[in-house]
């Protein structure tokens, strides 16, 4: 049986009945250690002679087998390096004759390869390495049996064939949409019409058919050119079904009305990927859905109409294929190694964590959606109830990507489940609420932040991702020009002072920091963060979460941080004026201050921190420099090609078409980059750094207009100069700067002179070449008009004038 179709099944009486039995049956839960040295298994005795487990001990794996002949056991924990037959190779055994009990390695001089090895083919649960941690050895045998009682009641569900397959149909609701490019790409070679497509595409949406088979009902095209351009296209091997023998228990991954109706088939297990035969392996939202359905990854092969009909109806006949028992391939579940971690000091409602665990369905529907988001490297996850069904999107490199439709019954028990976990109000559903988890799966530990907020359909839950154990990136790895490093480099450098990042949100600002602070860590040096919560572990620093509720708030953190002799701060936000005045504090007494602030620019940095209520000498004398930032996606490298960019996005950005300087680049979309073109993100930079005169400026007072002349004549590049540079280099697009920076509204001023109107960004009249800005003929320092007599060296009145 499919797994996302057992989590849409229930019966609440009868599960209730089952999650009873199960209960009376875990009080004497069975566990076989495997070890040919004694005090092991002593140790193992000592460990879990609390607990309530019959404990059984085997010196070897042909007495392991015995034991398993005689006696039902729930978890065997198994040495790997023993005489005669090694561990690996005891629970691949185990796994084959009893694949219900639950299997974990223990061990210390392992071969790495034969562990990986076991581990990708199923036969191992967990691996734990010698010497162990006795409460995390007892917690992952736990975790071990509660996972045995998932598997119970997957075979509970399994027998209930009439109740399952009206739920299937629900369940191919799912898989309603098309998205084929196949017309597409019959249309680019001259072999199909834009008009016979849109006919095409019409008759689909009314019969709900694959487009390949409408093309071949209409006549628009024959089979073998389809076949040929989908070949050539994606490169993709054909095969013939019929030469495959596919089990029962892999044919149970994919329900047979979702194969009858979109013509394909799976085939084989093979390297950790699912074969699957598909008649339109174009259709990569298709490709994804069954990457969810399944929980593995899926490689498509190419295969005719008939011959995939013939396959379908060989494996599945007129049987329901949810009778078969547990498949090896289930007990694979990526959900089992979600963890929900909640903190020690915290209140726990246990009678709500209970009532959850009745729901199994809604814990695996979330617990599939962390994992599969985790695997898509999401930001963010956005769970939203619709008319008749509920959306699941994923933020992939900015862009929300929809990925799987879920029937609209589960929504009240999954966003009951995600509030359970984020200690969130089950019972308040009028409200917005905010909360945060912690999520541990198989590869990485991610903090979750929880947002609920009411609509018109009901509740929407999105949960946005932060990897804690993310590698922080180096600064030659963000995108920075040579000039712009140089300026940062200075900036940690400075034994005092304050560095802002800003940008909007996911604008990359804490990785830059990070960054910065891994280039300067030093043993001698003291660096400590604040942030709300951690994004990144750093081994060098101290590092402190905000938690408002219990009053530990940015300012009396940081105040707190100030009597702990720092030398280097990261506050993770500026938000408002009582977190911005410490923080000057401390860059003004001898501290170096790293910190974000939420603005679109550099010098609009200035501005904010001026209406908060900073004063301008303030700022001038702690401020050392500012960096503006944005993320740009890359053009993906494997299908970047020529092309012309629309005039509209030209004249959006202020660009001439006559006078482009470079050829554009875009990514024509292909299976590495999910038909997208693009693939990453690089970031783009406006690096202000404050030398004297321009420190003289914010301090007295000088507006924005001002500012943005004098950081343009120290050579500043703005973001928008980068992200053109990057452009040319065929890094990014056009389209994709208008889409992060919007469109180019260039301030416009008078020349006092001829009256003309001209960028504000000249330093001279394009029409009358007077000069626009004052400066001392001796020093070269910015003045001003009214001014006698140089302040910076001096020179009287005769040697100040315009510049020329």
């Amino acid at each position: 049986m499919p797994k996302l179709a057992s989590l849409f099944m229930g019966g609440k009486a009868q599960e209730a009945k089952e999650v009873t039995s199960l209960k009376k049956e875990s009080s004497r839960y069975a566990i076989l250690f495997v070890d040919d040295e004694p005090h092991v298994l002593k140790a193992m005795r000592r460990i879990f002679r609390k607990e309530n487990y019959r404990l059984l001990t085997a010196e070897s794996a042909e007495e392991a087998l015995e034991t398993l002949r005689a006696a039902r056991v729930h978890v065997i924990v198994s040495d790997h390096r023993m005489p005669g037959m090694q561990g690996a190779d005891l629970l691949r055994k185990v796994k084959e004759l009893y694949p219900q009990t639950i299997r974990i390695m223990l061990t210390g001089h392992a071969d790495v390869n034969a562990i990986m090895g076991a581990i990708n083919e199923g036969a191992v649960y967990k691996f734990i390495t010698k010497p162990w941690n006795d409460d995390d050895l007892r917690i992952t045998v736990g975790l071990a049996l509660e996972q045995y009682d998932l598997i119970k009641e997957n075979v509970y569900l399994k027998n209930r064939q009439k109740e399952q397959t009206k739920k299937i149909k629900t369940l191919t609701k799912c898989f309603s949409a098309n998205r084929s490019q196949i017309g597409r790409m019959l249309v680019k070679r001259n072999l199909l019409t834009k008009e016979d497509l849109e006919k095409a595409q019409q008759v689909q949406a009314r019969s709900d058919k694959i487009l390949p088979a409408i093309l071949m009902e209409m006549e628009l095209a024959d089979e073998k050119t389809i076949m040929d351009v989908m070949e050539e296209e994606l490169k993709i091997n054909r095969v013939n079904p019929a030469e495959f023998t596919a089990s029962a228990p892999l044919a149970s991954l994919i329900p047979s009305e979702i194969c009858e109706k979109h013509l394909l088939v799976p085939l084989k297990r093979m390297d950790g990927q699912l074969v699957t035969a598909m008649a339109d392996p174009t259709d990569l939202v298709k490709i994804d859905e069954l990457r969810f359905l399944t929980g593995m990854p899926i490689k498509p092969a190419l295969a005719t109409h008939e011959d995939i009909r013939k396959k379908v109806q060989e494996l599945y006949g007129g049987e329901s294929a949810l009778n078969s028992v547990i498949s090896e391939i289930e007990l694979m579940d990526p959900t089992e190694t979600i963890e929900i971690i909640l903190e020690e000091d915290d209140v726990v409602d246990v009678d709500e964590l209970l009532k959850s665990k009745d729901q199994p369905p809604a814990i695996r529907i979330v617990n599939s959606i962390i994992s599969d988001a985790l695997r898509h490297g999401a930001s963010d996850v956005h769970i939203e109830p619709k008319t008749k069904y509920l959306m699941v999107r994923y933020r992939i490199d900015d862009l929300l990507q929809e990925k799987i439709r879920i029937p609209m019954a589960m929504h009240p028990p999954i966003v009951s489940r995600i509030k359970v976990m984020s200690e969130l109000d089950i019972t308040e559903r009028r409200k917005p609420q905010d909360g945060r988890v912690t999520v541990k799966a198989s590869t990485k530990t991610v903090d979750m932040r929880i947002s609920s907020l009411p609509t018109v359909n009901g509740e929407k839950i999105v949960l946005r991702i932060l990897d804690k154990n993310a590698a922080s990136q180096e600064l030659e790895d963000l995108g920075l020009t040579s000039m712009d490093m140089e300026k940062i480099l200075r900036f940690i450098r400075q034994p005092q002072g304050m560095v802002l990042a800003t940008g909007p949100t996911g604008s990359g600002k804490t990785s830059t920091l990070y960054a910065m602070l891994r280039r300067g860590a030093s043993i001698t040096k003291n660096f400590t963060t604040i942030e709300d919560p951690v994004e990144y572990h750093m081994g060098m620093a101290e590092q402190v979460n905000v938690r408002e509720k219990i009053g530990l708030d940015f300012p009396t953190i940081l105040r707190s941080i100030l009597r702990q002799d720092p030398n280097v701060i990261m506050l993770g936000e500026i938000r408002d004026f009582q977190t911005a005045e410490v923080a000057f504090h401390a860059a003004l007494t001898g501290h170096l201050v790293l910190s974000t602030l939420h603005t679109n620019g550099s010098i609009a940095s200035i501005i904010r921190l001026r209406d908060m209520g900073i004063k301008s000498y303030v700022m001038s004398e702690a401020l050392t420099g500012i960096i503006a930032q944005r993320l740009l996606r890359r053009i993906c490298p494997h299908c970047m090609e020529d092309s012309q960019v629309d005039a509209e996005v030209l004249k959006a950005l202020r660009l001439d078409p006559d006078r482009l300087d470079f050829t554009p680049k875009k990514g024509r979309g292909c299976p590495q980059c999910n038909g997208g073109g693009y693939k990453g993100r690089i970031g783009v930079y406006e690096v202000l750094e404050f030398d004297s005169e321009f420190r003289r400026m914010v301090h007295s007072g000088a507006s924005d207009a001002e500012l943005m002349r004098a950081a343009s004549q120290a050579n500043m590049k703005t973001i928008l100069e980068d992200s053109m540079d990057k452009v040319r280099a065929g890094i990014s697009t056009c389209e994709e700067v208008l889409r992060v920076l919007g469109p180019q509204n260039t301030l416009e001023i008078l020349c006092p002179a001829c009256n003309h109107t001209m960028a504000q960004r000249f330093n001279y009249c394009p029409y009358c070449a007077a000069a626009l800005v004052l400066r001392c003929r001796s020093c070269h320092s910015f003045l001003e008009e009214s001014w006698k007599i140089c302040p910076h060296c001096g020179a009287q009145s005769p040697l100040v004038d315009k510049e020329g």
